[in-house]
């Protein structure tokens, strides 16, 4: 039996633990504040309103602070990756090439959050919080993702007009995506879907292949100091930030890292 944070208090049975406790143990503030928070009403077990005293098994429970879904369960892990051209994302290949998740630690066995192919480099997330995992992939929760791409030739307006609007590819139209010239022959493209090589088809269906690809921002999580095949730990910042980015009621602003390698702060 575990004993809880409070005075006198034991996890109940099943595991149960005080609300405030694993709030606080899940980044969202104090125990202080997070008792403040229950006591305004911010907090559902659920779906239903929590209550001062409330217990909930991490394991179980769906919690919700301001109608955004917050992971609690024990021993969730959230990594950045800077993949590096030439590894897979995958958590195993059978012709013996570089995954990323050789990348990270073993333990706790983690999965990549959606897919780059072989040679496209950037940013990707590995986590085992199997929720947040499906809200970030799936196109209805409408996460952005940020391309930089390197092509063969110019671009002129009509493409970019193009690629803004929509291409047609073989399994259907594109959605309309953010397009912008950032030097003659290099595409910033940001896109909330996720089918398989879809910037590379994207720029091929205008005349104007990909060279190289890079991925810059997941949602709100961007990171200009991480070199290639190097990852770190998000920090409960940036866990939050994704939570709420996968409720668009809740928009979280891009976190930018510190040059110095602290938290974001903003």
């Amino acid at each position: 039996m575990s004993i809880d944070g409070d005075t006198g208090g034991v996890a109940g049975p099943g595991g149960r633990e005080r609300l405030q406790k694993v709030l606080a143990r899940a980044g969202i503030g104090s125990r202080r504040v997070c008792e403040d928070l229950i006591d305004e009403g911010r907090i559902t077990i659920n779906g239903v309103v929590a209550t001062l005293g409330d217990r909930v098994d991490p394991a179980v429970d769906a919690v919700d602070v301001d109608g955004v879904r917050v992971g609690i369960a024990p021993g969730l892990v959230y990594y950045l990756l800077n993949k590096a051209a030439g590894v897979v994302t995958t958590a195993a290949d059978t012709h013996g090439r570089p995954t990323v998740v050789d990348v990270v630690p073993a333990e706790p066995r983690v999965f990549p959050v959606g897919r780059l192919d072989l040679e496209t480099e950037g940013l990707l997330l590995l986590t085992n919080d199997g929720e947040l995992t499906h809200r970030l992939t799936h196109p209805s929760f409408g996460v952005d993702k940020e391309y930089v791409a390197q092509v063969e030739g110019r671009p002129g307006r009509g493409a970019v007009r193009q690629l803004r609007e929509g291409v047609e590819l073989e399994d259907g139209p594109t959605s309309p995506a953010k397009v912008s010239l950032v030097s003659p022959d290099v595409l910033k493209i940001t896109i909330h879907e996720g089918r398989n090589r879809q910037v590379r088809r994207m720029c091929d269906a205008v005349g104007h292949p990909v060279v190289r690809l890079v991925r810059t921002r997941i949602g709100p999580i961007r990171d200009t100091h991480l070199s290639p095949g190097e990852w770190r730990e998000l920090t409960q910042d940036e866990v939050r930030a994704l939570e709420r980015a996968v409720h668009p009621e809740h928009p979280a602003p891009v976190l930018e890292v510190d040059p110095d390698g602290e938290d974001p702060d903003r």
